[in-house]
């Protein structure tokens, strides 16, 4: 995390550092002997921030990786500077820090770095890797918190489980690594980069507590398990969210209920995310089986578009899907990365389109699934199936059997209200964002284990419920 080269200024070092995420690992580069300071040591895509860090972030990024921003790398977040100095050195430094998405783990390293691997960010606490300096500091502040994926409402459900997923894993792994450092008697690094002794712990958000020294399995099991409760609480509608940290809760505890902590939260906490990818990714696999022909979708699902990219429909009608428009990201996306015709049209006209034009099949993501086989989806949807019902258009929907509800209560989310409308006459508006399609309009849900008939819901959805008793 910190530059290619030294200097002898006595004024504060500026430099960022970019930790580019692929799935829910990040990119860990060992420095070389060509850099000047930190060989042989981890860290991220670095270097000095001469002007702008946001634009030095990205040109280290295209000199470090070979990955071109904006292309196959996007910017998530940008962090709070970490600010330190090395007594070794002499020297103070000001971290920049940087989380960008990756749409590939292919990289070209430069002469800085002799070794590059992709791993947890847990990896980065482990006592067989020597890190630069204030490493985990810089990554908590820009990892996924639970404020973050309160707030988010550029991304799909799915996509926000695992990141509830990386913070209880997170936590986990600090979690852990202090146990660790206690009993060996060590420091241990704070979680705002300062050390304190065994006898303090590192409470959330910086703040100063302290607890007996040695491992205290009791302590661990009720911070996590009050994170985990604030995870659920993020975004209450989101079913798959709420399974899955059940999931990874209800791995932990296992059958011994009193004697499981951090290392247990830790363990299934990864194995979770990698099921929940893994599961996300046969769903779309299936569903692109079943893509060919004309098909008709609207707004984002990152399942469904992944299935419009494998499959091989020879037309795909978007509906802009308002007032966020997400639907023409999807169109843009579907001309740059595959060879069929795509056409967007507005929202008011999905049913004459299933009327006039020639329709194999309705495809759409699902926020949650109901126990009876409907589906609560981005609001338009349930336009689509009933019309494309009228017209015997078969209509799959593409979700992952962790998007199944427990629950047969419904709680729909509503939009700034200032989309629809922001001008000056009395005039209210209303901005729902979600709508529930009936089971009697939905074909089939196209899931992990194959296609699931609307019926064959409730199954899952008591399975699940056995998750919840952690």
């Amino acid at each position: 995390m910190c530059p290619d080269t030294d200097t002898t200024s006595d004024d504060p070092a500026h430099v960022v550092t970019a930790f580019l995420r692929h799935r829910s690992d990040v990119c860990c580069l060992r420095r070389s002997d060509a850099v000047g300071t930190y060989r042989g040591q981890w860290g991220g895509v670095s270097g000095f921030a001469a002007g702008n860090p946001d634009e030095q972030v990205r040109t280290e990024i295209r000199e470090e990786t070979g990955l071109e921003p904006g292309e196959t790398v996007s910017i998530v977040r940008s962090g709070r500077p970490v600010a330190f100095e090395d007594p070794d050195l002499e020297r103070e430094w000001v971290v920049h820090p940087y989380l960008f998405d990756c749409d590939t783990r292919e990289i070209e390293l430069s002469e800085e770095h002799d070794a590059a691997e992709w791993a947890p960010p847990t990896a980065i606490l482990e006592d067989d890797r020597e890190t630069v300096p204030e490493l985990w500091t810089a990554y908590e502040r820009v990892a996924p918190t639970v404020r973050s994926i309160a707030a988010d409402d550029e991304h799909g459900a799915a996509f926000l489980s695992v990141r509830a997923l990386e913070v209880l894993r997170d936590r986990a792994g600090l979690l852990v690594a202090e146990r660790e450092e206690s009993s060996e008697g060590s420091e241990i690094p704070r979680a705002n980069g300062e050390p304190v002794s065994e006898a303090t712990s590192s409470p959330r958000n910086g703040e100063r507590g302290t607890r007996e020294p040695g491992p205290r399995p009791a302590d661990e099991r009720d911070e996590l398990t009050e994170l985990a409760g604030r995870l659920l609480e993020a975004r209450p509608s989101m079913a798959v969210l709420r399974n899955r940290v059940n999931r990874a809760m209800a791995g932990a505890a296992g059958d011994d209920r009193d004697d499981w902590g951090a290392p247990a939260v830790l363990e299934s906490a990864l194995s979770t995310i990698e099921r929940a990818l893994a599961a996300d990714t046969e769903t779309a696999t299936n569903a692109a089986d079943r893509l060919d022909g004309s098909v008709a979708t609207l707004s984002r699902s990152g399942t469904v578009l992944e299935a419009l990219e494998a499959g091989e429909p020879s037309r795909v009608f978007v509906a802009e899907s308002r007032p966020a428009r997400e639907g023409i990201d999807v169109a843009e996306r579907l001309a740059a990365t595959t060879d069929c015709t795509v056409t967007v049209h507005t929202d008011a006209a999905v049913a004459a389109v299933l009327a006039r034009e020639d329709v194999d099949r309705v495809v759409v993501g699902a926020d949650t699934v109901l126990p009876d086989g409907s589906v609560v989806n981005k609001t338009g949807t349930r336009t689509l199936a009933v019309a494309a019902a009228r017209e015997a258009i078969p209509v799959s929907v593409v979700a992952a059997t962790a998007k199944v509800s427990t629950r047969e209560a419904v709680s729909l989310e509503s939009g700034d209200r200032s989309a629809v409308y922001d001008g000056d006459a009395a005039i209210d508006a209303l901005n729902p964002t979600f709508d529930v399609t009936p089971a009697d309009c939905v074909t089939e849900i196209v899931t992990e284990r194959g296609a699931l008939a609307p019926a064959e819901i409730e199954a899952v959805a008591t399975e699940l419920r056995d998750l919840e008793t952690w």
